[in-house]
């Protein structure tokens, strides 16, 4: 493949367009597609994902993706970006609609967003929230100040004490919004629906 495609995963369940034209923006070139044999040779994924993680996880499997997802990180040169419902699917587990395996790319479990004692909240969570980013962020890199990114979702990733780099958000309980382990990155915002910020999110993932 070319040294600027990014290949977006399609498993019909993905907010693909909005996530291809802001590639194209960016000055790369999107190639949305569902074949395995494109997926497993890429340098550059991106998956993105709205709506349920148990369908989600059926669809991808049932199609192989999983496997070829698998196949591309063998190369060491490959990075991989998932998005919203994306970014929850690489962890190890979701509790939505029963407990579903995830495709065990980073360490981290799935559960529905709670309000606490003080503050009751309303699910999904939709909207622009304060993003707390870690240091030498791959994905901030470009972002010397505090931002604010869209999230649309009921189900969030539970942070763990671990290798991995979080970029976290507080609605109800403190949640992961970014995370990074080696070649695998998510965020649990919208960077294509992010205004600014989000598109330096997007970019620094692609260079």
């Amino acid at each position: 493949m070319a040294d600027n495609e990014v290949v977006i995963i399609d498993y019909g369940m993905g907010n693909l367009w909005s996530v291809a034209s802001a590639v194209r923006f960016l000055g790369f070139t999107p190639v949305v597609t569902s074949e395995t044999s494109i997926i497993s040779s890429a340098e550059s994924l991106i998956l993105p994902g709205v709506g349920s993680f148990r369908r989600a996880m059926h669809e991808i499997k049932s199609a192989s993706i999983d496997q070829a997802i698998f196949k591309s990180l063998e190369n060491p040169e490959t990075k991989l970006l998932g998005i919203c419902l994306g970014m929850q699917l690489l962890g190890v587990s979701s509790t939505e609609d029963g407990l579903t395996e995830g495709l065990g790319l980073v360490k981290n479990t799935v559960t529905k967003l709670i309000g606490s004692n003080e503050v009751s909240i309303k699910i999904p969570h939709v909207g622009f929230n304060r993003v707390q980013m870690p240091k030498e962020s791959k994905l901030f890199d470009q972002i010397s100040i505090v931002a604010s990114f869209y999230f649309v979702h009921s189900y969030a990733m539970q942070i763990l004490d671990d290798s991995s780099k979080y970029a976290t958000t507080t609605y109800g309980h403190k949640f992961v919004a970014a995370i990074e382990s080696g070649q695998v990155f998510g965020t649990q915002f919208h960077p294509e629906k992010s205004q600014k910020s989000g598109l330096k999110v997007l970019e620094s993932f692609l260079r």
